[in-house]
């Protein structure tokens, strides 16, 4: 007799609203059910405005990557106004780019993911005391720490861009704010102290010898060589989890995107890892494979969510954002729409970044375990050790130039551009269509509408839909690997689905 039962989990800890509909076969997931189940609207908002409006409202998208959506704004407009870049201007958005993520990195396992190590599913298990002192929410000493220290690399933000969050210093053509001697000290000051927190207490040991972890036997031999590895935050995931077996659950599409992290300037000593003009390569990863990533190849699939329209896969020059919600369908569940390169489904983020990279370790682990929460995680926590030492290289390069931070640009009347960086948590895209001055579509495809698409037309599971399909679960009344899954991709649910102008009849 089949022991099939349904089970709704609303899931804290992420940003915005996010409901999952999991089925139960015994003790295993049978099937699960991504539901975004807030609307926002923000490609609506955009119609009929003026070009450069996208700089000032879209960062609004989210007040965690701001000035990642800022930055895609600004790399369409640069496309549509076949503006050249200048060195500087490239150095400071890579720069303002990178604080960004180093805040998002550290916050997310601190406040977010590791928090769930503290458990009562874990009360019996041998880390469950030192996770209490770490994770305790607002009270454990590497969350205290963390807090404390991301607030600091920020303020570089606010020196090269004015604000945080919600920015609005890049523009068509490089930036608008010019950074004097001083300002670059007082930034190269504050990371050099970050940097000196992340090596001791996150890592506990120098970006550089990380940088010698290559393979999973490696890992293991890191761990044990010194007391300060062991007793690090990073120490302290690995031994986590090894016991929770995170390497054991939420395997995912196997599929990973990445659009390219870090426009590469012209002439500078920063050494890319790739060959695409990033400093992070973009790739589409299937199978172990990388190919170059095309962007006529993204399509969104709208079979399963709430908008009108025939569910037919459409690129996002020609999407439509146009809400449809009725309790009579069954088949539409989430405000999310399901984006899809080459018709599969994609896994974005830290992960499919190291991928897109030929990681020698991450490559190593997904050989041999494949995918998994595990892997996923570790590759946030450790991805300030690739980033640091070029943001220093980059401060020190705008110190040593004199060089422009602007091209100027014309009236902006007519024009299609996009603009595809990589925020926080994986790929982000605006699309903007522009005719009369005024603008006609905008579309944005955020990292969180790719890992928490629901399914498409064909069936099709989203990413953490298929990672938590198959998964077991030890105590049903406590289902922390759920919350372990879907926390390792970083959810953030009000980037996914973009206030709609509701007028009311009485």
């Amino acid at each position: 007799m089949s022991s099939r039962k349904k089970v709704i989990v609303p899931l804290n800890r992420v940003e915005g609203d996010l409901k999952i509909h999991l089925e139960y076969d015994g003790d295993t997931i049978y099937d699960a059910f991504s539901a975004g189940t807030m609307y926002r609207g923000f490609e609506n908002i955009m119609k009929d405005r003026g070009p450069l409006d996208g700089l000032v409202i879209t960062p609004r998208i989210c007040g965690i990557c701001s000035n990642s959506h800022l930055a895609a704004a600004a790399k369409a407009l640069d496309m549509i106004t076949q503006c050249m870049v200048p060195d500087n201007a490239t150095r400071v958005r890579n720069i303002t780019l990178i604080a960004e993520q180093l805040q998002n990195d550290v916050r997310q396992h601190s406040l977010l993911f590791m928090v769930d190590s503290t458990s009562p599913a874990y009360v019996s298990s041998s880390f469950y005391d030192e996770a209490l002192a770490r994770y305790t929410p607002l009270k454990g000493r590497s969350v205290v720490e963390a807090i404390e220290n991301t607030k600091k690399i920020l303020e570089i933000l606010s020196i090269l861009g004015g604000q945080w969050p919600h920015s609005s210093f890049m523009v068509p053509g490089g930036v608008v704010s010019v950074p004097g001697a001083n300002d670059i000290v007082q930034c190269k000051y504050i990371l050099r102290q970050f940097r000196m927190w992340y090596e001791k207490q996150v890592l506990g040991c120098s970006c550089d010898l990380w940088r010698q972890v290559r393979s999973r036997q490696d890992l293991e031999a890191w761990l044990e060589a010194s007391p300060a590895h062991y007793q690090s935050d990073l120490g302290f995931f690995l031994r986590f989890g090894r016991e929770a077996g995170l390497s054991r659950i939420g395997k995912g599409t196997e599929n990973f995107i990445s659009y390219g992290f870090l426009d590469m300037p012209r002439n500078t000593r920063v050494q890319s890892l790739g060959s695409t003009g990033y400093y992070m390569p973009a790739g589409f990863v299937s199978k172990g494979s990388v190919r170059q990533v095309n962007q006529h190849e993204i399509m969104e699939d709208t079979s399963h969510s709430w908008f009108s329209g025939h569910g037919e896969e459409l690129h996002p020059y020609d999407g439509m954002t146009i809400p449809y919600a009725t309790g009579s369908e069954g088949h539409r569940y989430s405000w999310g729409k399901a984006p899809r390169y080459d018709g599969q489904p994609a896994e974005t983020g830290p992960l499919a970044q190291m991928l897109a990279a030929q990681n020698p370790l991450f490559m190593d682990l997904l050989n041999q375990d494949g995918p998994s929460a595990f892997s996923r995680q570790l590759a946030r926590i450790v991805r300030p050790t690739l980033t640091i030492p070029v943001m220093d290289q980059w401060l020190e390069e705008i110190a040593q130039t004199d060089e422009p931070f602007f091209t100027p640009y014309g009236e902006i009347r007519n024009g299609q551009g996009h603009g595809m960086v990589e925020a926080p948590r994986g790929s982000l895209g605006h699309w903007v269509i522009i005719e009369d001055g005024r603008i006609k579509r905008y579309q944005v495809i955020s990292p969180t509408t790719w890992n928490a698409s629901p399914r498409d037309s064909n069936g099709q599971l989203g990413p953490w839909e298929r990672a938590l399909a198959g998964t077991k679960i030890r105590d049903l009344k406590i289902p922390v690997e759920v919350d372990h899954i879907v926390r390792s991709f970083d959810p953030c649910l009000v980037c996914t689905v973009h206030c709609a102008d509701l007028r009311w009849e009485v």
